[in-house]
């Protein structure tokens, strides 16, 4: 089982570090307008009046909309990363003030919008990130990008609960349509405008196929997300239907997600290009497993459950980070091209587990929800270790 050799292509620039920062600012603000739904689905059910099936009903369809990746991907392969980014970031604030409609039908729109701006600011800051970067190094620098992930929680979590407190559940839309447009603002004077890279996809006017390889390593990273996030989404509502965990209640263990989160996305890119990315991705899929196995045995003991997922959200965010280091270098020749597919073909796969997990959660609770959970990793860990026979 040996790494992917590096590629021929050199990048283009050095990224500094300053920008690298200012990235990961905005991402975690994108991302706090994401991840705090599914943890404060309860707060939302009341609010629009339905039930856990229903929202996340909403939240499966409405992952289609990442989908949309597919389509920027050549327009990534030619140095328009910086314009993608700006007017995702745009996107996402106006979904939240969508969303301050209050009701179902506003919030399903909002949300759609929302997919569609963070799943593309997602896929431009990794292909400007990756056509910069060598693949020697790549894990640290995407890793380090996505300790945005965990800073929505640990930071935008606790932040989240307050503001529902005090203002109600519109308090984190208003906050979050202000601050992704600040966001915006910000990388719009921070990144300068790139000089049209022309890719050898675009030189020869034809759309780059995915090769066998490439297809592999894109399904497995696509099939570990919902490994996590068919468990994420129902966990606010399985912690306060199990346990009566009050909605500050969560914002702590929000907070306690994201920061055991970041540790894993820093440990990535610590770890992951000395460990090596194909093992540091199998490594994260048998600790999803693990942390199911310490869930299903909680019984009633609150600490035992959150443990569970603790260590689930550890596995998830260092095998699924790393991978995306492994979709990036699939194909050299279009790694905007292959990242983008790889999004769209993750959208479908987190969109079934959602729409899955909220039925499963219904009909048979977190077991059957664990079980699709399970079965994700294992179709993850399957397709990167057959992607290594085709090197």
């Amino acid at each position: 089982m040996t790494e992917p050799a590096p590629s021929n292509t050199s990048p283009d620039r050095p990224i500094p570090r300053a920008t690298l920062v200012r990235l990961t600012a905005a991402k975690a603000v994108a991302n706090t307008a994401l991840r705090w739904i599914p943890p404060f689905l309860p707060t939302l059910e009341r609010a629009f009046g339905v039930s856990t099936t229903q929202l996340t009903t909403v939240l499966g369809l409405g992952e289609t909309a990442g989908l949309s990746t597919v389509v920027v991907g050549k327009h990534l392969d030619q140095g328009r990363e910086r314009l993608i980014m700006i007017g995702a970031l745009t996107t996402i604030s106006v979904s939240s003030v969508i969303a301050l409609g209050g009701s179902i039908w506003t919030f399903a729109i909002a949300f759609v919008l929302l997919i569609l701006g963070v799943a593309n600011f997602t896929v431009a800051a990794h292909a400007f990130i990756s056509h910069r970067i060598d693949y020697r190094w790549r894990a640290r620098s995407i890793g380090l990008f996505e300790t945005s992930w965990a800073l929505a929680l640990l930071i935008g979590g606790p932040i989240i609960a307050i503001l529902i407190n005090v203002f109600g559940w519109r308090g984190p839309f208003v906050f979050l349509a202000a601050g992704c447009g600040l966001a915006a603002l910000g990388v719009a004077l921070s990144l300068p405008v790139a000089p049209r890279r022309v890719s050898a996809s675009a030189a020869n006017q034809t759309r780059q196929r995915l090769t066998p390889k490439a297809w592999l390593v894109v399904l497995g990273s696509a099939t570990l997300a919902p490994a996590g996030l068919s468990i994420f989404v129902i966990s606010g509502t399985w912690l306060n239907d199990e346990f009566g965990v009050s909605t500050g209640g969560l914002g702590l263990i929000v907070m306690g997600f994201g920061f055991f989160e970041l540790v894993a996305s820093v440990s990535t890119a610590t770890f992951a290009d000395r460990v090596g990315k194909i093992k540091s991705t199998l490594g994260g899929t048998v600790v999803v497993l693990l942390g199911l196995a310490v869930m299903l045995s909680a019984g009633s003991q609150l600490w035992l459950g959150v443990a569970g997922l603790l260590v689930l959200l550890i596995g998830f965010e260092y095998g699924f980070v790393t991978s995306l280091s492994l979709v990036s270098e699939a194909m050299p020749e279009a790694r905007g091209t292959t990242l983008a597919v790889g999004n769209a073909v993750g959208t479908l796969t987190r969109g079934v587990g959602t729409l899955l997990t909220g039925v499963l959660y219904a009909a048979y609770g977190v077991s059957g929800s664990a079980a699709l959970s399970a079965s994700a990793a294992a179709i993850s860990a399957a397709c990167i270790l057959l992607s290594r026979s085709l090197d």
